[in-house]
């Protein structure tokens, strides 16, 4: 039965253009982005920010009354009012700041969960060649790290600012109030030290993005290295992969030192700044006093003030700085935001439960074509039909694209050109959630996810009955195994299945796939790891589940796909030929040296292949 078109396999099929890049949205500045997280808190931001200012009107106030007690016992008359009033000013100040200090911490809370909320869900809806790009390390690093600093300064440093600015406004005009000209002298003082700050602080900013980044760089190398701890523990690599993952400490503890010296700068004119005023003041104003200008305790309530502006001016610089620090993170939060995620994966139905499939559907390729990025085409005009409710085996060498059309069937790529088709309709116009709802798919490494055999069991099928579960382990021969487990379907697998050995994690992910009742069923070398009589027992559930859907599966080893209504044989991205087993030993060259290169076919093209079950 030969139902594929095959093109002669030395025709050179002209590719049609790569497609053009969708160019990226304007990059939206990233003050503008910090304000965006804190809009829909500005309620409570603004009422913390008018506890700050109570806070600090109290402060303010201080100095005023202190002149007053000053005055009063100068003069002879009480002062318990004023020292009473002076007392409750700072009772007032401190609950103040207790209460604006847990409004802030619940409100930063609320943002950061809010950031990390929308990171997720994009995270793990990216589009698959963009995770094949970019180290999970680095994106996680996005969710932690970097959602942090956006927090503080999306409501800490906003407040920060504002209150400074507010409060030194505020104490300005009590300052000139008390004595222009020492106002004169302290601004001039202050104005030197800002314009130094402002080359400085946007530095800060550049030196945490790079830190950022080399966070990232350090998550990455980490992951690299547990995602593979068995290699690397197999083959003695541990100080090589503590070298690599301690060259990007190294980097990262580099360019936080960067960011270390402009903060630390920062302080430094900020502390500078009010001791040079106060120095200039007294000076100045210890003039004033001695030539009879200004009463001492003027002169006192004006040095009170610029102690006072201690707190403003470091709230202010502190603000900056963590605005600065934000406002590096918040490039590298935005750059999640922009990277293409799959946005119809989202199924609004119930659950999945193991129900009967409609129907077994045809699957057709029609002239499918596709490259990786800066590699050769993969897929040079791929063109067959599986009709529905049969079993067709894609053989080929290694490289020949039998995976990438799995990865193209489930839209995890999409294709140059050409059309996939399911039952008639092109999946290009069909949402993604309803493709793969379709489809189950059992990967050739056989992942197994974290949690109990039963989690494993149910991913697929939410809604499953203990019955159907009965049912899959007793073809996939799982039930022994669960038997002998005290903890039975609840034990734990431990992370990526660890516990369980190679064959049973490929047992179990084929049981997760026959669970769901898929109308396709995608096997890719879903038996490698399988001793000859587990083999035997998945080919027949696969038989019983060929009887309600339609199979297509990849197999290097072809006694396993010996009674296959079709096999496509594969060659450098084309089909080459196609047919039954005993019709491409007699047609096709290359199919008949991969049977014979396996036992399957004697040195007189005999078939043999009744053999294939026969463990070697």
């Amino acid at each position: 039965m030969t139902t594929a078109s095959a093109p002669p396999a030395t025709a050179e099929t002209p590719q049609p253009p790569a497609p053009a890049q969708t160019p990226e949205p304007p990059a939206t500045p990233p003050l503008r982005v910090l304000l965006r997280y804190a809009r829909p808190h500005r309620t409570v931001l603004l009422a913390t920010l008018l506890l700050v200012l109570a806070a600090s009107a109290a402060g303010l106030v201080q100095p005023l009354v202190a002149q007053h007690v000053l005055n009063g016992l100068s003069d002879g008359r009480g002062v318990l009012g004023p020292v009473l009033l002076l007392a409750a000013l700072v009772v007032l100040g401190a609950g103040l700041t207790g209460l604006q200090s847990w409004w802030q911490q619940r409100t930063s809370e609320r943002v950061v969960r809010q950031i990390r909320r929308d990171l997720v869900f994009r995270l793990i809806r990216l589009r698959v060649p963009e995770l094949d790009r970019r180290p999970p390390g680095d994106l996680i690093s996005r969710v932690t790290s970097d959602s942090a600093l956006v927090q503080n300064a999306a409501t800490e440093g906003l407040v920060m600012v504002s209150n400074g600015v507010l409060s030194i406004l505020g104490a300005v005009v009590l300052m000139g109030v008390v004595h222009l000209g020492l106002l004169g002298v302290t601004a001039a003082v202050l104005i030197a030290v800002a314009l130094v700050m402002v080359l400085v602080l946007p530095r800060i900013r550049e030196a945490v993005a790079r830190a950022q980044e080399s966070v990232g760089a350090v998550g990455a190398a980490l992951d690299r290295t547990l995602g593979a701890a068995r290699t690397v523990k197999a083959n003695g690599a541990e100080g090589r992969e503590t070298e690599r993952a301690g060259e990007a400490i190294e980097g990262a503890y580099r360019a936080g030192l960067a960011g270390a010296r402009y903060v630390a700068l920062v302080k430094v004119l900020s502390g500078v700044s009010i001791q040079a005023a106060f120095l200039a003041v007294l000076g100045v104003g210890g003039a004033l006093v001695a030539a009879g200008s200004l009463e001492a305790s003027a002169l006192i309530a004006f040095l009170l003030y610029v102690f006072y502006l201690a707190s403003p001016v470091g709230s202010l610089v502190a603000g900056l700085s963590m605005l600065q620090q934000g406002l590096g993170a918040v490039g590298r939060i935005e750059q999640v935001k922009h990277m293409p995620v799959e946005d119809d994966v989202d199924d609004p139905r119930e659950p999945l439960a193991a129900v009967a499939a409609p129907g077994a559907p045809p699957v057709e390729f029609r002239d499918v074509r596709f490259s990786y990025p800066g590699r050769a085409p993969a897929l040079r005009g791929i063109s067959y039909t599986v009709p529905g409710g049969t079993q067709t085996a894609l053989v080929g060498l290694s490289g020949a694209g039998k995976t990438t059309m799995f990865a193209l069937l489930q839209r995890f790529h999409e294709p140059a050109s050409g059309q996939i088709r399911i039952d008639g309709v092109d999946i290009a116009t069909l949402p993604r959630s309803e493709v793969r709802r379709r489809i189950a798919y059992v990967e050739q490494e056989s992942p197994v996810m974290a949690g109990t055999i039963e989690d494993n069991l149910r991913y697929a099928a939410t809604g499953a009955s203990d019955e159907d579960i009965a049912e899959v382990l007793r073809l996939t021969r799982l039930d022994t195994l669960i038997d002998r487990l005290p903890d039975g379907l609840r034990t734990e697998v431990g992370n990526r299945g660890v516990t369980l050995s190679g064959g049973e994690r490929q047992r179990l992910a084929i049981a997760r796939a026959l669970l769901r009742r898929p109308e396709v069923l995608l096997l890719d070398e879903a038996t490698a790891q399988l001793d000859a009589s587990n083999e035997r027992a998945l080919r027949e559930a696969v038989d019983q589940a060929a009887r309600r859907c339609t199979v297509i599966l990849i197999a290097h080893r072809l006694s396993t796909v010996t009674g296959a209504d079709q096999i496509v044989v594969l060659e450098h991205g084309l089909v080459r030929a196609a047919g039954t087993h005993a019709e491409l030993v007699e047609a096709d060259v290359l199919y008949r040296e991969l049977a014979s290169s396996q036992m399957l076919v004697s040195e007189g093209n005999e078939d043999i292949s009744e053999l294939a079950d026969v463990p070697r």
